[in-house]
């Protein structure tokens, strides 16, 4: 019975463990009202693409999900067509530049729901 109880103990414990370290899905709105809650921390976003920008794999698009926009910094995964729909996670970032285009706070993607 002991060895039960610890055995879910540990179980509860892992898992914990694990979902802690997944990205979380956040309203665009809730990220740009809030910066610092999010800085640096893996986030999942989802919306429709507003304006859309790239070349040879790198580039950065606008992301809509009707709370607000944020711009999405791309540099291997390409870009989405503009008024595509995406779900896409990355590090919340300030001050964010890319092709010397300044976005202010932006999302540097590390990967894409295809």
């Amino acid at each position: 019975m002991l060895a039960n109880i610890k055995i879910g103990v540990l179980s509860c414990a892992l898992l914990v463990a694990v979902l802690q370290g997944c990205s979380q899905h956040v309203k665009i709105g809730d990220l740009t009202g809030d910066p610092n809650r999010y800085r640096a921390k893996q986030v999942t976003i989802s919306g429709r693409v507003t304006e859309s920008y790239g070349a040879l794999g790198t580039g950065a698009y606008q992301v809509d999900d009707g709370t607000g926009k944020i711009w999405v910094i791309s540099e291997r995964l390409g870009v989405p067509a503009k008024d595509s729909r995406v779900e896409t996670t990355g590090k919340l970032m300030e001050g964010a530049t890319f092709g010397g285009r300044s976005f202010g706070t932006a999302l540097r993607e590390t990967g894409r729901k295809r």
